[in-house]
């Protein structure tokens, strides 16, 4: 795969960060020929640890296809953060915009200079207890159907071992062994040419979710619950819980 040309700041962040992940984590990289070698891509990967965007990089980079991560648009404004995200070609996301797709142009006009953008779909690190993939939002979506790109599901696994979600301890030893599997391009063509309504965006975010879930299957060698965990759910379910058990301790005290 040919290398594209990939600028002082990610050659700097790489001298930086690849080190120690070299050192520390162990890989088994697959699906590299998925990466597309040219044109604007979007790869749309799972979320299981707060330093594996560092460990996915790693792989990406590798592919010569660096990725463009979407962050919030304050991280760009001061210091040697804010230098290192506009020297590496991250997407600032304007989060305060009400038109949901401007939101994201930033994403879409770096697609169409021939870009590889990286989406967590989730939006977060998964709150599912066993880690699996959570129901995803529709950026990554939205993006795809206005530029039908190629959409690449990657799973990935292990960063999650190193520094489990929502943890602060690190677990160095045993060296644990960083997975990565690239799917095919998710087939999205039938929802070309339609209204973007969000029913419409759900479902194409159902397809990539699926994707990605699927690779995560082959990573851990066993199948993911019928049903993704949903967040916006779960709390609802939880106020509800709440509200019984408030309800049943009142008529308990009459």
């Amino acid at each position: 795969m040919p290398r594209r040309r990939i600028g002082f700041w990610y050659r700097l962040a790489a001298v930086i960060a690849k080190p120690p992940l070299v050192v520390l984590i162990k890989r088994d990289w697959r699906g590299l020929e998925n990466i597309p070698a040219d044109g604007g891509f979007i790869t749309a990967v799972n979320h299981n640890s707060h330093i594996d965007p560092f460990a996915y990089a790693h792989f990406q980079y590798n592919t010569g296809r660096v990725p463009r991560f979407l962050a919030k648009s304050g991280l760009f404004k001061k210091g040697f953060v804010g230098a290192v995200m506009r020297g590496t070609g991250q997407i600032p996301v304007y989060r305060e915009s009400t038109d949901a797709l401007s939101a994201f142009r930033a994403a879409i006009e770096a697609v169409e200079r021939g870009e590889c953008v990286a989406f967590y779909p989730e939006g977060t690190i998964t709150r599912d207890p066993n880690q699996w993939p959570m129901v995803g939002k529709t950026g990554a979506a939205r993006v795809a159907l206005q530029t039908k790109c190629p959409v690449v599901p990657v799973a990935q696994w292990g960063a999650n071992e190193v520094l489990p979600p929502y943890a602060k301890k690190l677990h160095l030893f045993p060296r644990k062994t960083h997975h990565v599997l690239a799917g095919p391009p998710v087939d999205l063509s039938r929802f070309y040419g339609k209204d973007m309504t969000q029913d419409l965006l759900k479902e194409a975010t159902e397809v990539i979710m699926a994707a990605i879930t699927a690779q995560l299957e082959i990573i851990r060698g066993e199948k993911a619950p019928g049903t993704a965990y949903d967040p916006r759910r779960e709390r609802i379910e939880q106020r509800r819980r709440t509200q019984a058990q408030s309800g049943h301790e009142g008529e308990k005290s009459k």
